[in-house]
């Protein structure tokens, strides 16, 4: 267990599975063990309000965490110092233990500066399948005449399906190829932030020059500009200008431009010129690659049963993925052997977030945010066309991810006759055939229940 950024990293990768973003970001970021002294792990943390707040809320969980990836771990403590850490990294550079990721230059640990782009992100290191295909086709036509083809792509998807991956691979390669072009990487968080601190510091000007300069820029998760007026009427400016000069532009968001919610119609106009395509979840046989291509990447042995295992169990989220077989990969090293499929099993449950099972309330709700309507509508009689197709929906995905049946959905949803939930579940099934943008939409709600 003496290599303890690799414990503490592989920890980080299941507790960020089970808190949100925002949690994760205040919380653990800047934290690092700074030692491990007879199964007492010292957490160095950058204040006293951290460790607080941490030994208050999380304490117990960030502790199972630990545990389930070394037996060695009995008891966790916080330190508030910078020199632990500092102390922690000398020591773990002379007498670590071999390393489970692949070595690499020590600058290409790091985001470049200059792009804001983790040198991670490859395309060599993006696996494809089925699910991605037709989005990684796209990407592949942009690296050859940048600013041309597909300007600009719109990737969407829900969350650990490899967008970020894709979107930077474009930008890496394009850096790498071309260094004359000015490539740059950035949130659309971090852009509205940029945007807010200029006009409060009377910088404007420089804050434009500055996003225009680049030949390649690339925004993810666009959804953030929900309802941010302001910051939404500079990308316009801002996409104009570029678009107009043929540089590439590159937006992810993790739903369709035309269901992010007081998104103007002049940004979603802008996204449709170009490609729009999405990343659905990873089939079986592309979970079991991912796994297998993670896993080949760190120098990792990983048994066909227990790839097939782990993809059967979990479906969908790439992240999940890596954690659990960073997980896998920390108890192999500290047991000194490989695990059998039972032993996964019991990582599985012990790391996994348990599935909700979801009620014909929830399905509704999310085909009604899905939709911009009110959920009620769904359940009222009414035959308004913006009504009758999420209803319509919702009949079909309880009869055929549910299997409920047409009587109990009818009475459900406002007390219909089960002919109705026939000919509605019947109707979507023909329309998915002629339309394949229905289907999309369809995925996309699976994939946010």
């Amino acid at each position: 267990m003496n290599d303890t950024k690799q414990l503490w990293e592989s920890a980080l990768t299941e507790i960020e599975l089970s808190v949100s973003k925002a949690n994760f970001t205040t919380w653990f970021k800047d934290t690092s063990i700074a030692r491990v002294e007879e199964g007492v792990v010292y957490l160095a943390v950058p204040n006293t309000f951290v460790k607080d707040w941490l030994l208050n809320k999380y304490h117990k969980f960030i502790l199972r965490s630990l545990r389930n990836l070394s037996e060695q771990v009995r008891a966790l403590e916080y330190t508030v110092t910078k020199d632990d850490i500092r102390k922690r990294e000398l020591q773990n550079a002379k007498t670590s233990m071999p390393s489970l990721t692949p070595e690499l230059p020590l600058q290409d640990h790091y985001v470049d500066r200059e792009s804001n782009l983790n040198p991670r992100y490859t395309f060599e290191s993006f696996v494809i399948g089925p699910f991605n295909e037709l989005a990684h086709a796209a990407a592949l036509a942009i690296i050859k005449t940048p600013g041309i083809t597909y300007n600009p792509l719109f990737i969407y998807g829900s969350t650990g399906h490899g967008k970020t991956h894709l979107i930077q691979a474009i930008g890496n390669h394009i850096k790498s190829a071309s260094p004359g072009q000015k490539t740059f990487y950035v949130t659309s968080e971090k852009f509205s932030q940029d945007f807010v601190t200029s006009m409060q510091q009377s910088r404007i000007s420089q804050f434009k020059e500055k996003y225009r300069q680049y030949d390649v820029l690339i925004m993810d998760d666009i959804q953030f500009f929900s309802n941010k007026e302001k910051s939404q009427e500079e990308l316009f400016h801002l996409f104009n200008d570029l678009y107009a000069r043929n540089k590439q532009i590159i937006f992810s968001s993790d739903k369709h431009p035309n269901y992010i919610q007081n998104l103007e119609e002049r940004l979603k106009s802008r996204f449709a010129a170009g490609m729009i395509v999405d990343i659905p979840p990873p089939d079986r046989e592309s979970r079991v690659s991912i796994l297998k291509s993670k896993a080949r990447m760190m120098k990792f042995q990983l048994h066909d049963d227990v790839a097939d295992y782990i993809a059967a169990a979990l479906e969908g989220n790439i992240r999940e993925l890596e954690g659990i077989l960073n997980s896998i990969m920390m108890q192999t090293q500290v047991k000194g052997r490989d695990l059998g499929v039972l032993e996964v099993k019991a990582i599985l449950k012990n790391t996994s977030k348990p599935k909700k099972a979801l009620s014909i309330k929830d399905i509704t709700k999310v085909v009604a945010d899905f939709y911009n309507i009110d959920e009620n509508h769904i359940y009222e009689k009414t035959r308004r066309k913006e009504v009758v197709k999420p209803r319509q929906l919702v009949m079909y995905i309880l009869r055929e991810d549910c299997n409920i049946s047409f009587p109990l959905i009818g009475q459900k949803l406002g007390g219909r006759d089960h002919t109705t939930v026939i000919h509605s579940c019947d109707k979507i099934k023909n329309e998915i055939r002629e339309d394949p943008n229905l289907l999309q939409e369809i995925n996309q709600i699976r994939a946010l229940l």
